[in-house]
């Protein structure tokens, strides 16, 4: 039997809410099932433990981050805007709701030395997209360099979603200036 849609959203909107304000090891199943209203036989039907939940609201997470960086890379008028609109796409995305939130993905990948195979796939599979993405919007401005440039800014992305805790971080700014370096 398969989860609403509904109940699987409020279920996925508790779990992105509490695993990212509370910390995931330090969050009980209990509290989303609360949080979210539902039984945890409701829960188990769906995802078959704690990571596989954890997994999902990730996935969500990422496809809602892809359409937020696809809208700001569509209003660039260039190539180089599109490669920058990157970090167009971390504002924007900052500004959403679950979005104020620093990194789920950091968060996730330092609360697990050795995730559970579900949730290594995501985390993987959104440092693929990254790194997959900011190659290809390399490519027309550095040609072969595009694998080296795209490894140079995963770095600089990652630290200005890193440096949201140190200080609540409007390193967007200056990452966007270090990687306009980079390109040039």
């Amino acid at each position: 039997m398969t989860m609403r849609p509904g109940t699987e959203r409020k279920l996925l909107d508790a779990a992105e809410e509490l695993f990212s304000t509370r910390g995931i090891a330090a969050t009980p199943i209990d509290a989303v099932l609360e949080r979210a209203g539902v039984s945890a036989a409701t829960l188990y039907r769906g995802y078959p433990s704690k990571e596989a939940l954890v997994a999902a609201a990730l996935a969500r997470r990422h496809d809602e981050w892809v359409r937020v960086w696809d809208d700001a890379a569509a209003r660039a008028s260039d190539d180089r805007g599109r490669l920058l609109a990157v970090f167009d796409a971390l504002d924007a995305f900052r500004a959403t709701t679950t979005g104020s939130r620093w990194c789920a993905f950091l968060g996730a990948a330092s609360e697990y030395a050795d995730a559970p195979d579900e949730l290594a796939a995501v985390l993987h599979g959104e440092t693929s997209t990254l790194r997959t993405r900011l190659r290809a919007a390399a490519e027309p401005l550095v040609g072969d360099r595009a694998e080296v440039l795209a490894e140079q800014l995963l770095l600089v992305v990652s630290g200005a979603l890193a440096m949201r805790l140190r200080d609540g971080g409007e390193g967007t700014a200056t990452a966007r200036s270090v990687a306009a370096a980079l390109i040039g």
